[in-house]
């Protein structure tokens, strides 16, 4: 099996985010059965490869056919994939709406369902694989301890969540219940969600204003394993596993009073919604490791491949589509001329 090289544009507080612990912790999955190292491309790093010294010379380009490169920062895959174009190179795509294009010799790994259906349509010629990230399994609901005894009525972490949210929602809710707002890391947010009865997320308008999709939307479902009631917004990725009135609630639902209405209750009653642990263990390290290694051995052999045959399906491009509906309202045309 190839060695893989996680291309990471630098793994300090610079580039901190989401984004960056989910493919950290994909590369530490990866390493439970093959070679697997971070290579840094944007800033140098004293623990880590740097991409332009293995891309030096033509002997180093031959070594790398026993390599796969994975491409995840969707800023940058623009100039990365041309750059790693003689190359074993595979997109690990979380966000979507990018509005790239990819060959199809390039492979793509998505972390949702949702980004899955964006890139089947978009690069219907590449192999198109589902990984989701991974939810450790220090999230669970510690049931020893009774609703009563959390002591946070309402959670919310400041960072993505909208201006109704913040600016209308919470200060009612503050007026009636404790409410914790979290602007800052947390180092034991297990714990923080064990304390929590609602958890609040509402991440359709960052979004929106980013351009690009929720990739994944990993908080409501750790806080939904330790048996928080969440109320989240259900855009892109989130609509993977969230399931208004049966696993969650939906957020923004109309009024901000029919939304205090809701938590209100929810707080005061004990109503209980929760995430099947069938649906949980799908995320858990041990699926995600089995799937991987499936996914790995198929690109192992695509690239074998790729070495003797190139590739002949048309591409499904603008021009190829301008084609396709053009013959269709010329076929239409002739019908209607000869009936």
């Amino acid at each position: 099996m190839r060695r893989l090289y996680f291309l990471l544009p630098g793994t300090t507080n610079k580039f901190a985010c989401g984004g960056l612990w989910a493919e950290l912790k994909t590369l530490e999955l990866a390493k439970k059965f093959c070679a697997a190292e971070v290579v840094t491309y944007r800033q140098r790093e004293k623990d880590y490869l740097w991409l332009d010294d293995l891309l030096d010379s033509d002997d180093t380009f031959r070594a790398l056919d026993d390599a796969i490169f994975v491409m995840s920062w969707g800023f940058d895959v623009v100039k990365l994939a041309p750059k790693l174009k003689r190359l074993n190179a595979i997109y690990h795509a979380h966000s979507a709406g990018y509005g790239f294009n990819l060959p199809s010799s390039v492979p793509i790994i998505t972390v949702s369902r949702n980004t899955l259906g964006y890139w089947g349509q978009r690069s219907p010629h590449s192999l198109i694989y589902y990984l989701p990230n991974e939810i450790s399994n220090k999230f669970q609901n510690q049931e020893n301890s009774h609703w009563s005894d959390r002591d946070i009525d309402v959670l919310v972490q400041a960072r993505k969540s909208s201006s109704y949210l913040m600016k209308q929602l919470i200060p009612a809710l503050q007026k009636q219940c404790r409410v914790e707002i979290v602007d800052r890391y947390v180092e034991d947010l297990e714990g923080l969600f064990n304390r929590t009865k609602v958890y609040l997320y509402d991440s359709a308008e960052y979004w929106a204003v980013q351009n690009v999709t929720e990739g994944f939307g990993l908080q409501p479902m750790e806080a939904l394993a330790c048996g928080c009631q969440v109320f989240s917004s259900v855009n892109h990725g989130l609509s993977d596993y969230l399931d208004p009135a049966f696993n969650c609630y939906k957020i923004a639902g109309y009024s901000q009073e029919f939304d205090m209405q809701r938590i209100l209750r929810v707080i005061q009653t004990n109503q209980k919604l929760s995430l099947s642990p069938t649906v949980l263990d799908e995320y858990r390290a041990e699926n995600i490791i089995m799937r991987l290694q499936v996914i790995l051995e198929e690109l192992n052999e695509f690239f074998d491949h790729k070495q003797i045959y190139q590739g002949n399906i048309s591409s499904l491009g603008y021009w190829q589509v301008m084609k396709l509906r053009s013959q269709r309202i010329w076929t239409k045309l002739l019908k209607r001329l000869n009936p």
